[in-house]
């Protein structure tokens, strides 16, 4: 199906992989359950993405999830990310999608999560590192 292609290709050819340059923030996100690792980097300026990376090793959905989420939030603002963060946590665990933005429509090749819980922590480590980094509340 066209889903799966999607998400091997980012898997196999993942956006933003590498080192950030001048990162401002840098964090680690780790699933013991399968191994999943990522060092997620960004630069953050007057509350905005500038730029993103990401290094690491793991799944197929999980690297798809890191290369999409980084296409997707650069250049956003922490508000906007914030919206975007709860709508992908809704749509990987209950596969709602009726509030997806026009730009995030691409992210509902993960609606098929939800029926695997294991694949849940895959698919949001990437998300959960990111709100560790620009959510700090």
């Amino acid at each position: 199906s066209l889903y799966q292609e999607v998400i091997i290709d980012h898997s196999q050819h993942p956006r933003n992989f590498g080192v950030c340059d001048n990162a401002t923030e840098c964090g680690e996100g780790y699933n013991p359950l399968c191994g999943d690792r990522l060092n997620l980097c960004i630069k953050l300026h007057n509350n905005i993405v500038e730029d993103i990376s990401f290094k690491g090793t793991g799944c197929a959905i999980f690297m798809a999830s890191a290369s999409m989420m980084t296409e997707l939030v650069k250049e956003k603002t922490v508000d906007e990310i914030k919206k975007l963060y709860n709508i992908f946590h809704l749509l990987v665990t209950s596969k709602t999608t009726n509030e997806l933005p026009a730009e995030a429509e691409k992210l509902t090749v993960f609606s098929g999560v939800s029926e695997f819980p294991l694949r849940v922590k895959c698919a949001t480590l990437p998300w959960h590192t990111l709100k560790k980094l620009i959510m700090k509340e």
